[in-house]
């Protein structure tokens, strides 16, 4: 007898998603699904058109459209040089992209404003907790070259709009002006001024040079006490900013849009000017917000393009949906795959329910059938599993009698039908 061992299959560590990248599997990707659409489906109703970005652009249009002084540059992007070694970064944002996209295409010299509408994943290296993701995920609207500020308070609206579409109630929004170029640098000097007499950390100070204004986004209990007495940019408007601001405010209102001020607001990126909102849910603990934007006077021509206005909102996908999760909203019938589901016994009635099925598939019916074989026990468990309508029962005896059953699964009246798919069709419409 040989002492000679059979080799060992070599074993292999099961592989798992990266560290801070959310990802969605049925049943769950039924509720990102509706929430991600369903802000799309507002979007396209307001006028918004779709464009599809890249995921990596050159590294300099977000270190110069966002600002290297932000986190989301200095700390937070995903950057690589590529094959030919150019410096590319995965896409933390949309705003500085469709800008980008809006210059290449010339979409700025037609009708103004241009509306565009996008969705889908973003990269921050950040710490990864509840609510913040390495990936996340955002739908976002941008409206390009006129400065309105009823077009301010028709994409606040809207975003509004979005969140209440989906059932969401417990958030609120809150909303104040960064003024612009003509008011901006004397409240900067007034700021600087304030902060470099507090006993901030050097990496705080250096920032207090750079942009004053991050200093105020600081989260630290003991730098936001010491900003206790800082000057707001509320109280140092120009004229003509807080004309603006006053019109956005007043339309909101007549538009029944409820909101707070907050004077101390400061987004992460640099680029906003006058208007700036943020949507808060306190249901979410420490990563409260759900979204936000605002308006950025000034980014086309800072990244090659003509000196136009702009307005936008990025709305957080998966904060939402915890949002929702936090507030037990009751969405609708998420469960149905589709409406009907074919269950058929012996090898000549499984391949005609193959057939039918394509039919109803062809005619925008949604529809699925048991596979391998299975009983009538565990087809119909299947039907059930698919959240179906109806169930399609087809055997020997309907084969013979030239019909197929058709089971409404919500009352469980039953009925036999010609073996057709136009009256397969009329029967479950």
């Amino acid at each position: 007898m040989s002492d000679t061992k059979k080799p060992q299959k070599e074993k292999f560590k099961a592989l798992s998603v990266p560290k801070g990248v959310q990802e969605y599997v049925p049943p769950a990707s039924s509720k990102f699904l509706y929430v991600r659409d369903e802000f799309v489906r507002q979007a396209h109703v307001a006028g918004f058109q779709h464009i599809e970005l890249p995921v990596f652009e050159d590294t300099t249009l977000f270190a110069r459209g966002v600002g290297e002084s932000t986190d989301v540059v200095s700390k937070e992007m995903y950057t690589f040089a590529d094959r030919g070694g150019r410096s590319v970064t995965l896409r933390p944002e949309g705003t500085a992209g469709v800008m980008r996209a809006v210059i290449q295409h010339n979409l700025d010299r037609g009708y103004l404003p241009v509306k565009l509408n996008y969705a889908g994943p973003f990269f921050r290296y950040e710490r990864p907790q509840a609510g913040r993701y390495r990936q996340l995920q955002q739908v976002g609207v941008e409206a390009i070259g006129v400065d309105d500020p009823l077009l301010d308070a028709e994409i606040i609206a809207l975003a509004d709009r979005c969140y209440r579409s989906v059932g969401l109630k417990g958030f609120r929004l809150e909303l104040t002006s960064l003024g612009d170029h003509t008011c901006r640098p004397a409240y900067r000097e007034k700021l600087q001024a304030f902060l470099k007499k507090l006993p901030l950390d050097e990496e705080t100070q250096h920032r207090v040079e750079i942009n004053p204004l991050r200093v105020l986004d600081d989260k630290r209990p003991e730098v936001q006490e010491l900003l206790a007495d800082a000057p707001l940019m509320l109280d140092h408007l120009s004229d003509a900013s807080r004309e603006h601001f006053e019109t956005v405010t007043g339309t909101l209102k007549d538009m029944g849009v409820p909101f707070v001020i907050n004077p101390r607001m400061v987004r992460g990126l640099d680029y906003y000017t006058k208007t700036t909102f943020e949507f808060v849910h306190d249901g979410l603990g420490a990563q409260s917000g759900i979204g936000g934007g605002g308006r950025y006077d000034g980014l086309m021509a800072q990244i090659g393009g003509q000196d136009l206005s702009g307005i936008g909102f990025g709305l957080g996908v998966d904060r939402t949906v915890l949002a929702l999760e936090a507030e037990e909203v009751a969405l609708p019938n998420l469960d149905r795959r589709v409406e009907v589901f074919g269950v058929a016994i012996g090898e000549e009635a499984r391949r005609k329910m193959s057939s039918l099925i394509d039919e109803l598939r062809a005619a925008g019916i949604s529809a699925d059938m048991a596979y391998g074989g299975r009983g009538l026990k565990g087809a119909m468990k299947g039907a059930d599993r698919a959240g179906a309508r109806f169930a399609l029962v087809l055997g020997d005896q309907e084969l013979a009698n030239g019909e197929v059953a058709v089971k409404n699964l919500e009352s469980h009246e039953q009925v036999a039908v010609p073996l057709q798919a136009t009256a397969i069709i009329q029967a479950v419409s």
